[in-house]
């Protein structure tokens, strides 16, 4: 009995036809390409930088979804009277799943993923300024409104294909209670991300320095961080990082370009304080987009045989930061062998 319904519920494999299926994918082709050749056209022959920046992406997404669920569509249209479609392969609690079904939970997914991230890439923005949304809070507010509409989107999916949520919690329950240890870090950094899309310790667009490099935040996800450094490149950084080491935050806080030097002990200090503000204020008196022509020199700690200065001056940014530094050096390192100052030898404590 058992075989005979295995061999009912196969049977409609039978019916499969590949001449079908590759005329079907020739069609979908067709309609790739027409989209395709519209999208190109008006590259072509609409060169307006407005309508390049602000129309074009709004007519791709169009096209994109319009070809994306009228390939769907067409599928079903095209195969509507293929019992394969509609035939039961696998049957619980009374709901008989086929082809058609899974296809309708696929949809109802894509379709909330692409209305959510619409609404927050073209109506949001607009509710953000209204009520003057910094962009921080705006970011989590979007990834928020995803994770819900997903979630629920999920459910539903799963609902429909005749899965029982109570008994897939279950399920989930266990095995996390068995692959718990293995995937604690992923946990960890999980809550991490919730954390601080809450707390917002740090957000989308700030400076931070991690490691001694500084980068600036341009995306908060569940799992990591992802920033955007000058020259290491981009950084993924798990969020647990964030929440248990201290993170420098540099956009609130004023950025110095400041260099090091230590020269021999029994140099004359005032002569060397002297001889690194010139050497500093000639290179910062070049530099026009430096507002605050002045410099910041200290002597700031004795070692063996060495004696420690620092030299500050206030920056912009990480890059204007990185360029002066090198010129100070430059300035410093011609000046000291003209008034025969010299380095201090390196020295190691045990």
């Amino acid at each position: 009995m058992q075989n005979n319904q295995l061999i009912e519920k196969s049977a409609f494999l039978k019916d499969l036809s590949i001449s079908e299926f590759l005329l079907f994918f020739f069609y979908l082709a067709i309609l790739l390409v027409v989209k395709i050749f519209v999208l190109w056209l008006l590259r072509k022959f609409i060169s307006s930088q407005k309508f390049k920046t602000q129309v074009y992406p709004v007519i791709e997404d169009v096209l994109n979804w319009l070809v994306l669920y009228g390939s769907i569509l067409f599928f079903l249209f095209y195969f509507s009277k293929e019992k394969w479609l509609t035939t039961s392969f696998y049957e619980t609690e009374g709901v008989e799943v086929s082809v058609l079904l899974i296809i309708v939970a696929v949809l109802i997914v894509t379709f909330a993923s692409r209305v959510t991230k619409a609404i927050t890439r073209y109506v949001m923005p607009f509710v953000y300024g209204q009520f003057d949304v910094d962009l921080g809070m705006s970011y989590t507010i979007n990834r928020l409104l995803y994770y819900i509409v997903m979630f629920l989107a999920l459910a539903i999916s799963f609902t429909t294909v005749g899965l029982d949520l109570t008994a897939l919690g279950v399920v989930f329950s266990v095995l996390g209670i068995g692959i718990g240890f293995g995937v604690r870090n992923i946990a960890a950094n999980f809550v991490s991300g919730i954390i601080i899309l809450f707390e917002r310790p740090m957000e989308v667009g700030e400076m931070v320095e991690i490691d001694g490099k500084i980068g600036r935040i341009t995306k908060i996800k569940l799992r990591s961080t992802v920033v955007e450094t000058l020259k290491e490149g981009t950084l993924v950084v798990p969020n647990q990082y964030f929440i248990e080491q201290i993170v420098k935050n540099r956009s609130s806080a004023q950025m110095y370009a400041r260099v090091m030097v230590s020269v021999e002990y029994g140099s004359d200090t005032k002569k060397v304080e002297h001889i690194l503000e010139t050497a500093t204020l000639k290179i910062i008196s070049l530099r026009d987009e430096i507002s605050q022509k002045q410099a910041e020199v200290r002597f700031v700690n004795f070692r063996n045989s060495a004696m420690d200065f620092q030299v500050e001056v206030h920056v912009g940014d990480v890059e204007m930061k990185e360029s002066l530094e090198s010129q100070i050096r430059h300035a410093i390192a011609e000046a000291f062998i003209q008034h025969n100052i010299k380095l201090a030898k390196e020295t190691y404590e045990e």
